[in-house]
């Protein structure tokens, strides 16, 4: 048995670029050439599993994929802080930001703690074990992060020192015992 997961980050959006937390975005208008780009560094899929976000899903069709849009891999829920910049949290609620930083049981903003997204994150990825073959999974940069995790058995402080860029590409193989992070050009 061996899998190999092949994680993209979903391209630029507007609330990548106003840094503030995402609602379901449309990519931005220079991320079509960008994506196309990324599309001749992939290996033939076996499947291709999708954020329902639109970012994600119009990621996939740019790279003429066809996506399944999976539930299990949508971004964290952020509650009442969707749409809303990381300045303005900042400013106005910097103690439940603090929280939710540094406390991974902790959802301040009335949504989904990290130790929650980390523990479906390794679910969804434990149920793709089973799976001999290429899984292309594109995502967001959260969801990214908690894989990361995941694989390197890190603990939840670490969430916030992985950077994921827009159009990421990050490889992950299971061998049967262990998932581990693959490097290649």
């Amino acid at each position: 048995m061996h899998t190999r997961l092949t994680w993209i980050c979903h391209g630029p959006t507007s609330a990548n670029r106003e840094g503030r937390f995402p609602l379901n975005e449309p990519l931005e208008q220079s991320a079509a050439t960008d994506t196309a780009a990324l599309a001749e560094r992939l290996q033939r899929a076996d499947h291709v599993k999708s954020s329902p976000a639109l970012a994600a899903l119009q990621t996939a069709e740019i790279l003429n994929l066809t996506a399944a849009a999976d539930p299990k891999l949508a971004d964290m829920d952020y509650g009442r802080w969707k749409g809303r910049p990381l300045a303005d949290l900042q400013a106005k609620e910097p103690d439940a930001l603090i929280q939710w930083m540094t406390d991974p049981d902790a959802a301040p903003h009335g949504g989904e703690s990290l130790s929650k997204l980390q523990a479906r994150i390794a679910g969804w990825m434990e149920e793709q074990q089973a799976f001999d073959g290429h899984i292309v999974a594109i995502a967001n940069a959260t969801v990214i992060r908690a894989a990361i995790l995941h694989v390197m058995k890190a603990p939840p402080s670490s969430f916030w020192l992985a950077d994921i860029e827009p159009l990421a590409l990050l490889r992950m193989s299971f061998d049967g015992r262990r998932w581990a992070l693959r490097f290649s050009r």
